[in-house]
């Protein structure tokens, strides 16, 4: 796998007219904490000889909490990573062998503290509420735990059953309970008014962070930069044509070793990158910019935007200041059905 991850990334071509200066980098989308340490090397040497990477860049690697230790912890510093992704999930342990988690509740409190103690000052920790066993109670400790522990950086999301996983086919045979929308809304609800009065930024609906703590990387996404993607189901966008590689491995490592990158692609239309726009300017507390909307799109969808907005904002879920739509806190329990409401 990694020799295959080095070779696309040596054979992708760039995206023209794209300074070759990356400015973010981030290992997710697995287990990437499992890799060696000389495993990091060959893919950071390779980017390397592919790309300017900037002297300041936020480098990230998701991690679980039990491949973390003081040993992995100063390697990583030591190949460039500064910054982590950590996902705890709860400090419950029942809930935690309810989502099936390897790691247990005590783990988690440990690994906070030696991330701490091994000079890491920006890292992310992840919670996950509306399960069936998290009663409210329990939901604030989990939160109040990450507060009191001063952590930079909080994503917090609503449980989903995905389809066709272990977890949807246990509930579907009633050896598991499902979850339950309402008290998902409740205990996001109650979320945004304890992040708030601890000074966090909800700067997009599922993050939170101190001030100067935002995940860089991430809002690149979410402001609809352009970014490459390497290794199986990686996606890449140049701010048209969105590319996705296949997700079997065997059949990723086979095609990249006989220098063909195994990926699909769209372009999509003007309408699609205005619905991608409004979709994710609205996830952020920044809002959706009618300005921008005129200059990249058009004024005439401006004015669509704020007269499909009007039924929103007269139901408190919208406000419309300084020329942007921003959702009010109700208004984010319904982000979704209130993009698609304004998409074209």
């Amino acid at each position: 796998m990694i020799t295959a991850l080095i070779n696309e990334i040596a054979i992708t071509a760039p995206y023209p007219g794209q300074k070759e200066i990356i400015n973010t980098i981030y290992f997710g989308g697995g287990t990437p904490s499992l890799l060696t340490v000389d495993d990091l090397q060959l893919i950071f040497d390779a980017l390397h000889k592919k790309f300017l990477i900037s002297v300041d860049a936020e480098i990230s690697l998701e991690a679980n909490p039990d491949d973390i230790n003081a040993g992995k912890l100063t390697a990583w510093k030591k190949n460039g990573i500064n910054r982590l992704s950590v996902g705890i999930q709860s400090f419950v342990e029942e809930e935690l062998v309810w989502m099936n988690r390897a790691h247990t509740a005590a783990e988690s409190l440990q690994c906070i503290d030696e991330i701490t103690a091994s000079g890491f000052d920006n890292f992310s920790v992840d919670l996950i509420y509306g399960s069936p066993l998290l009663d409210n109670d329990h939901w604030k400790k989990n939160v109040d735990t990450l507060i009191e522990k001063n952590i930079p950086h909080i994503s917090c999301y609503a449980l989903t059953v995905e389809p066709k996983t272990a977890l949807s086919k246990l509930i579907a045979l009633h050896k598991k309970e499902t979850t339950d929308a309402d008290k998902q809304a409740a205990q996001f609800s109650s979320l945004m008014q304890w992040m708030q009065q601890a000074g966090y930024e909800h700067y997009e609906i599922s993050n939170y962070a101190l001030p100067g703590m935002r995940s860089l990387h991430n809002s690149s996404y979410w402001q609809g930069e352009n970014y490459y993607g390497f290794g199986p189901s990686a996606h890449s966008f140049d701010g048209k044509i969105r590319r996705w590689n296949i997700s079997n491995n065997a059949a990723y490592i086979k095609s990249i070793s006989q220098n063909i990158i195994p990926s699909e692609e769209e372009t999509l239309t003007a309408t699609q990158q205005l619905n991608e726009y409004i979709m994710t300017s609205l996830r952020t507390m920044e809002g959706l910019d009618l300005k921008k909307v005129s200059a990249d799109f058009g004024e005439s969808f401006n004015i669509k935007l704020q007269e499909a907005g009007a039924k929103w904002k007269s139901g408190n879920k919208l406000v419309i200041h300084n020329s942007k739509l921003i959702l009010t806190n109700e208004g984010k329990l319904f982000a979704d059905g209130i993009a698609a409401d304004l998409f074209f």
